[in-house]
């Protein structure tokens, strides 16, 4: 175990702007945070979008596990004069999700479901009372494999539209060596992190990953994985490094 005490860390995320999830360890083991986003998520352009070639007006529901993607979802609608319907169904990986519906749309419970905020449960929240539907999952970069394998095993008809792509950051400015740790909170950061430094060799740093897509994305990398998050002990990275150093 590398002993992370009156160290730095990196997080590859924008710095927090109040309650610091991040402060208390600052206070206990003497920790040292610095904040940089690893990459941006843009929304599609209107061209691109069109040259996917899809109507929206063909679904009768849409699924969104993210604000960002329904934002780009009506803004696209707006620049291709789509009109959504009155009766279009609205499935969202958890209930902030669809609240911020309200943005766009008169908000009714007979319209809009949520899951729990896994990945996946939104094929829960789905269920058998709604399984006729025809959905649109609105994707960044594209379709994740297991959420179109859980479309398919659930027997549903669903396609798919990028409204929003990830784009990697320059970060080449970072000196790495400075830190004793990264914390990744998705498998972008990974493709990031490789993508600025082609070169680039762990050695004595310390890799925390928020997630399972992004442990894995470390490690089909080659990296070395030493502290994860969510667990039954630790259901966020600040809470899995306090658990780190406590055993230090």
């Amino acid at each position: 175990m590398i002993d992370l005490r009156g160290k730095k860390i990196l997080v590859a995320q924008p710095a927090p702007k109040n309650n610091s999830p991040y402060a208390e360890l600052e206070t206990k083991y003497r920790l040292s945070f610095d904040f940089c986003p690893f990459f941006t998520v843009n929304p599609v352009s209107t061209r691109s979008f069109r040259g996917q070639h899809v109507n929206i007006l063909d679904y009768t529901a849409i699924v969104f596990t993210s604000r960002s993607l329904i934002d780009s979802f009506f803004h696209i609608c707006e620049e291709t004069r789509v009109t959504v319907p009155e009766d279009m169904k609205y499935f969202c990986q958890n209930q902030q999700i669809a609240l911020y519906l309200q943005k766009y749309i008169v908000y009714r419970k007979r319209k809009i479901f949520f899951g729990d905020g896994k990945p996946l449960s939104v094929v829960n929240a789905i269920g058998a009372k709604h399984k006729n539907e025809k959905f649109l999952i609105a994707c960044t970069d594209g379709l994740r494999p297991d959420m179109a394998k859980a479309f398919e095993t659930a027997g549903l008809k669903y396609g798919s539209a990028v409204f929003m792509n990830t784009v990697v950051s320059d970060i080449k400015h970072l000196d790495l060596s400075s830190y004793s740790a990264l914390v990744c909170y998705s498998p972008c950061d990974v493709r990031s992190l490789l993508e600025n430094f082609p070169e680039f060799k762990q050695e004595n740093l310390l890799l925390a990953t928020f997630g399972v897509n992004t442990a894995k994305a470390a490690r089909d990398a080659g990296l070395n994985v030493e502290i994860m998050a969510p667990t039954p002990e630790a259901p966020s990275i600040a809470q899995a490094l306090n658990l780190y150093c406590s055993k230090l």
